[in-house]
This record gives structure tokens, sequence and C-alpha cells, in this order.
């Protein structure tokens, strides 16, 4: 019997759960997060008179990481060094802690201002995913991601939600670590090769590869598919909806 290649979308027929981040493969919420770290850096970067935020510095130094390690991530990359700090800290605290609190409230101020709304193709995804009877999990570093199911009309759809807030309180390390997503695929008492990791960052595919999950799909929003693949994704896309076709048709494993 041959061993179906890994790198082919195939082998979402095999598989009994979808574990999705959030911002960039859901919901556009990626180009709020942006918007939002731009608010934040643009201003506090000028004042250190070090090189000035660009939006590759997202996609290098932030995308897909809880926000503090963002934060510290971006701030390593021109030379400064802050404090940790803690998570009460004020949003003018000058401290790791404190700059990811106001990212926070930059965030929180732009969704309420703009809103935000499914990519299409992800909702016909998701849809068709669960009308083939596959579990559906978000698994997020955003501390924000209930807000943000909730304002894109989509929460009710996930039993499961794994955010930067359970991974705080539980002590689970973020990506590229694979914790969030084996929590995840634990909580419908899977194992990691029964469940597909759905990701736009190369952080995120990495955690997929790390825990070694039965398919890594990368969604190409600017990270580049030669990026995602490189850091652990089997298969990459520009949007969901060219993989609806390789859905099972009905519920998997004989499950209701």
């Amino acid at each position: 019997m041959t061993t179906p290649d890994r790198r082919t979308p195939a082998r979402l027929a095999d598989q009994r759960a979808l574990l999705f981040d959030l911002d960039g493969v859901l919901t556009p919420t990626a180009d709020v997060h942006m918007r939002a770290w731009s608010r934040l850096f643009t201003p506090y970067l000028a004042a250190h008179g070090v090189a000035p935020y660009t939006q590759q510095d997202y996609f290098a130094s932030i995308d897909g990481k809880p926000r503090y390690d963002g934060v510290r991530s971006l701030l390593e990359s021109r030379g400064i060094d802050l404090p940790q700090g803690t998570p009460d800290d004020d949003p003018d605290a000058d401290t790791v802690c404190g700059l990811g609190n106001r990212k926070n409230a930059e965030f929180t101020a732009e969704l309420t201002e703009h809103g935000v709304e499914p990519y299409p193709g992800s909702l016909r995804f998701l849809t068709a995913a669960i009308d083939a009877g596959l579990s559906v999990a978000v698994v997020s570093s955003s501390a924000n991601a209930v807000q943000v199911l909730r304002t894109a009309g989509i929460l009710e759809r996930f039993p499961v939600i794994v955010d930067g807030l359970v991974a705080r309180e539980d002590g689970l390390a973020g990506k590229p670590a694979p914790d969030t997503y084996l929590d995840a695929a634990g909580r419908f008492g899977l194992t990691a090769a029964e469940c597909v990791v759905v990701e736009d960052a190369t952080s995120g595919v990495e955690a997929g590869r790390n825990g070694a999950f039965g398919l890594v799909v990368g969604v190409d929003r600017g990270a580049g598919a030669d990026g995602l693949l490189s850091h652990g994704a089997d298969v990459v896309v520009r949007d969901l909806d060219e993989l609806v076709d390789q859905l099972p048709d009905r519920p998997p494993h004989g499950a209701a």
C-alpha cells in the first residue's frame, strides 16, 4: 500500500478536527492588528531614534506570537531592552507588558471603529467542514479572540476556543510551541495525528510541525508560500475555499 504524500490536501478527508488560527485565517483581523501595532510602534520607535516601524516588522517579529512576545521580539530587533513588567501594568508603563497593553487598547479601538467580517472563502470552508462532521476549534495567540469571533458573527460555531487568555491561565507556551494546538486537540479527545492545523503565520505552521499534526495547512495572506512551507506547512493555499472539495462527503469515522 502506497503511503500518501504529506503535502497534499487529500489528507483532509482522513482527519477528524480542524484547528483554526483566527487572525488572517478566519477573519481579516490581521489588518486590524497591523494597524494597531503601527499605531503603537510608529511613534514609539521614532521617539527612540531607531529605524522606523514597517509592515515587514509585523511578519518578521510579531505575526502569530503572543502579544508580549511580539513586543519583545520587535524591541530586540531595534536593540531596545525593557523590563518585562506584569500583565497588570498600565498601558503607559515603559515595560514590555505596558506596551503590549497599549497595543491591546489600540486594537480594541480599531475593531470598534471598523468591525470585522469573516473571509468569504473561509466561511464557506468552515460551513462545509461542520456539515461534513468535522470538529472545529479556534487556537489563537490573541487575547481578543472571543470579541473578534462575536463581532464576526461566528462565535457560536466553535465549541473549543484556546486563546491568549486560556494559554496564560493554563500556563501553555505560545506558538511556535505546539502546546495550544495540542490542548485544543485534547479537548476533543483526539490525538495530534487526527487533527489539521490551519495557519497563516510561519510561527503557527511551525507549531503544527512541532506537534506532529496530521496535516498543516498554510494560508498565504502575506507571509509567502515558500516561508510557510519551509516552516512546516504541508500545503499552502491562497484561500480556504480551494480546499472545500477535499473535505469528506459525510461525517468521518462513523460520527453522527
